[in-house]
């Protein structure tokens, strides 16, 4: 799975909006939606709100966890703790990125906003890495993942992967084109 297919997962998630136009409710295979007033506060997946964003048509409200105060406790406790905090959100990263990339003039403090989940996400991508430099170094065959999210297990993947095809290499003592055996690659 590439980013933007994680990006894709992130669309579903349900954003508040304020239309600015009247429309009874919509029904889609994913559920119902509205109905839609004027300025009364509706719940839409976010590639509906971007969608309506980009067409004038309303105004995206930023999500309760999106919140300076917030996200600096967030960072805060993320530095303290060993272990990977729960997140406010499982595409914390990638709603950040849409909504801040969309519709920034409808979310204030957009840039400390933005610093303050970049902290968060290098702060639990270093951890990740130091928990994948241990797990490799103990010769560990399993590792607990908990309060990770899509895109962060996903940019790890592939180094993680190989990293442990070469370890399985070298502790069966096959290196790469000799003749006494073949590697598997798993």
């Amino acid at each position: 799975m590439d980013p933007s297919e994680v990006e894709f997962l992130a669309e579903k998630e349900l954003v508040k909006i304020i239309p600015n136009f009247s429309l009874d409710k919509i029904y889609l295979i994913g559920g119902d939606i509205g109905p839609f007033n004027p300025g009364m506060p509706v719940e839409v997946p976010v590639w509906l709100a971007l969608n309506l964003k980009q067409r004038q048509k309303c105004r995206i409200v930023q999500p309760d966890w999106m919140d300076v105060a917030k996200l600096e406790e967030i960072r805060e406790l993320e530095r303290k703790e060993a272990t990977f905090t729960p997140v406010p959100s499982l595409y914390y990263m990638e709603l950040t990125k849409l909504l801040l990339n969309h519709a920034s003039d409808n979310i204030p403090k957009a840039d400390e906003i933005r610093t303050l989940v970049k902290d968060i996400w290098d702060t639990r991508i270093a951890k990740l890495r130091l928990s994948a430099d241990s797990f490799i170094s103990q010769q560990e065959a399993h590792a607990k993942l908990d309060n990770l999210t899509l895109m962060e297990i996903n940019t790890t993947r592939s180094f993680l992967l190989n990293s442990l095809n070469c370890m399985y290499k070298l502790r069966s003592n096959l290196q790469p084109g000799s003749s006494t055996g073949k590697a598997q690659d798993y």
